[in-house]
């Protein structure tokens, strides 16, 4: 990036406008990378956590707070506020969410019965679609509540997953 901005300069500098606009698009490329890059971290988190309550049928405090803080870094990486529109739409999460299942399979079998399943074990286990619709459903809330308000909205979706009434108890 360091290279862009002195190209960016001299390209001003020397009144060339149109490739100056060229480096400022490539940039803004590249930050919008950067950020959907951010986001698709938040949701592999996100997955590894309702996969291990999934399989596992229960629900940490521990868990819950790490699916609701990725739900409220989501919102917070995903909304453009100076120019009031999303990286991310609402009808574009599928794609995101099939890959970061995918993605955290393995991370969560480590973790899931402490190990003692396989990835393969736990792809077997999976009831992908579920997966997908609660995922969605918490981050359709994004689109709707301030990140403040988000913990107290997610935890009724929290109290519905396996293990969710004796964690809110």
């Amino acid at each position: 990036m360091t290279q862009e901005l002195i190209d960016l300069k001299t390209s001003i500098l020397e009144g060339r406008y149109h490739d100056a606009l060229a480096i400022i698009d490539e940039l803004e490329g590249m930050s919008k990378q950067a950020i959907i890059r951010n986001i698709e971290s938040f949701i592999q988190r996100l997955m590894i956590h309702l996969i291990k309550n999934q399989i596992e049928q229960r629900l940490t405090n521990s868990w819950a707070n790490s699916i609701s803080d990725s739900i409220v870094q989501i919102k917070k990486l995903n909304f453009k506020g100076n120019k009031n529109f999303y990286y991310i739409n609402t009808d574009e999460w599928q794609s995101y969410l099939e890959a970061a299942i995918k993605l955290a399979i393995r991370p969560a079998s480590l973790e899931i019965f402490n190990g003692q399943l396989k990835p393969k074990q736990v792809s077997e286990r999976l009831d992908i679609a579920a997966l997908i619709a609660t995922a969605t459903t918490m981050l359709e809330l994004t689109y709707t509540y301030a990140a403040e308000d988000l913990p107290d909205r997610l935890d009724l979706i929290l109290a519905e997953l396996p293990g969710g009434e004796e964690w809110q108890a």
